[in-house]
């Protein structure tokens, strides 16, 4: 089945978003594509799957010939007195060829197995692509809302600076109390212990952006739309159940293991083999008591067809099967516990996106209703129908919904994302990132299924994701907002 392509208009979508940020910002495309060539969690991924891939050329070479050789050389040290002919050395080269010929259907189950087993795992690799990527996505809006949090707690800390330094003005002459002055200190120190907070949160999501992506945030621009969301959670299930990795990886399984109970019925039936062995011996001796050497060597070769019945064997082969068909059900089980995981996870991640983009309409509505209510409080304040203390309580309100504000936004992004993930429609092949071709695990796979070299070997391994032990310690410094 083709792959859905939505996410492709990613770098369409954003484009116009992008194009008024500053030349230094990251945009979610670069940190995906970074993620996606340096990330260990991936790197990791795709050497278990090329591991995997040598399941296919290990269970085939139980179908090919084998070929043996010995040699060996004897020379006699101290001879035999009782022997009536001493040999002084002797050589012996032996060559056996063996080929299979019928093996109840075990090695061809075995390949069958092998390479649904490769399918599967390359089903977890787009699954471990999407799980990477989702993390990408949470660590980028974590960056985002955080950094706006602390502009937003900064700003609040200079309003009631500013605030604190006129209600003591006012005091001075006698406009207000104590308890004003009071208030207003009390206000700006809380303030400045959840800007503290802020600050803290904001190190953390950048360190946490540097672990997932590999290099730190600069100035983040907004995220482009997600395209392709369903329009009901039972659209989502539906093209989930088909689409989603990890139960197809499941299905594969489950296939796999089914072949591996065929694998162990083989151990009852025949088995047939040619083979073929040549032979060459030479020595060298003489009889006692003479001077008479002797010298001879032959050459032998023969061959043969072999066929094995098993009669009886302890019962093991039907234990093999028994096992292999308890292991078989396991997997069906597995199967299906998967499928309940997708549809929990496509319907839950349905649910928070939905109620994310609700929640983000009813706050941007707060924060106009409280910035209203902020500026008509300070407004009778000045002519004494307000206290100082409902000015601070405006001001709080208002603080408070332009935060929610902010983490809606990031909620509602990183849901959408999640449940395109769930779907199966967010690994690299969907977002069609930049930076060079895309990693093909089936090259790997056909580079390596038709191998049957001994001596051959792949170049010693290296790492290739980057180390981040370099990069400096983050702070919570954020970029000036550039001016038009």
């Amino acid at each position: 089945m083709p792959k859905y392509k939505a996410l492709r208009l990613l770098l369409v979508t954003g484009a116009a978003a992008l194009a008024t940020t500053p030349a230094l910002a990251d945009d979610l495309r670069e940190a995906l594509t970074s993620a996606y060539n340096t990330n260990p969690t991936l790197q990791a991924a795709r050497a278990t799957q090329r591991a995997t891939d040598e399941g296919v050329p290990i269970a085939r070479a139980r179908a090919l010939p084998s070929l043996s050789g010995q040699g060996s050389y004897n020379r006699t040290l101290k001879a035999n007195p009782n022997s009536f002919l001493i040999t002084d050395w002797s050589t012996s080269v032996d060559l056996n060829l063996q080929v299979p010929v019928y093996s109840g259907g075990s090695v061809k189950n075995s390949i069958r197995a092998a390479k649904t087993r490769v399918e599967a795992g390359q089903e977890d690799l787009r699954g471990t692509e999407s799980g990477v990527f989702s993390e990408v996505v949470a660590a980028y809006m974590d960056v985002i809302r955080d950094g706006a949090i602390v502009g937003l707690n900064r700003n609040n800390v200079e309003v009631l600076s500013v605030n604190l330094s006129a209600t003591t003005d006012r005091f001075d002459i006698g406009d207000v109390t104590r308890t004003d002055v009071a208030q207003s200190n009390s206000r700006l120190a809380l303030a400045r212990s959840d800007l503290r907070t802020a600050e803290a949160n904001l190190q953390s999501s950048r360190e946490r952006f540097i672990q997932v992506v590999g290099n730190p945030p600069v100035d983040l621009a907004p995220p482009p739309p997600l395209p392709g969301l369903p329009e009901t959670p039972d659209d989502a299930v539906i093209f989930s159940l088909e689409n989603n990795p990890d139960l197809l990886a499941a299905r594969e399984r489950s296939k796999a293991a089914a072949f591996d109970v065929k694998v162990a019925e083989a151990a009852k039936k025949p088995t047939v083999s040619v083979s073929a062995n040549g032979s060459r011996q030479e020595f060298k001796g003489s009889f006692l008591g003479t001077n008479e050497v002797l010298r001879q060597a032959n050459t032998t070769a023969q061959t043969g067809v072999t066929l094995s019945v098993p009669l009886f064997q302890g019962g093991g082969p039907a234990a093999q099967t028994r096992q292999a068909q308890a292991r078989e059900s396991a997997t069906l089980e597995q199967e299906i516990g998967v499928e309940r995981q997708v549809i929990a996870s496509v319907r839950s991640s349905f649910a928070s996106w939905r109620a994310a983009n609700e929640i983000i309409a009813m706050n941007q509505t707060a924060v106009d209703a409280a910035a209203l209510s902020l500026e008509g409080v300070r407004a009778e304040n000045s002519v004494g129908n307000r206290t100082i203390l409902n000015i601070l309580d405006a001001e709080q309100e208002l603080l408070r919904a332009q935060v929610q504000l902010v983490a809606a936004r990031r909620n509602a992004y990183v849901a959408g994302f999640n449940l395109l993930a769930a779907m199966g429609k967010a690994d690299a092949d969907d977002l069609g990132l930049d930076g060079g071709a895309l990693y093909d695990p089936q090259v790997n796979y056909e580079r390596v299924r038709g191998r049957i070299w001994d001596w051959d070997r792949d170049p010693d391994p290296q790492a290739a994701s980057t180390r981040t032990v370099d990069t400096p310690a983050q702070d919570a410094t954020i970029p000036p907002t550039p001016r038009p």
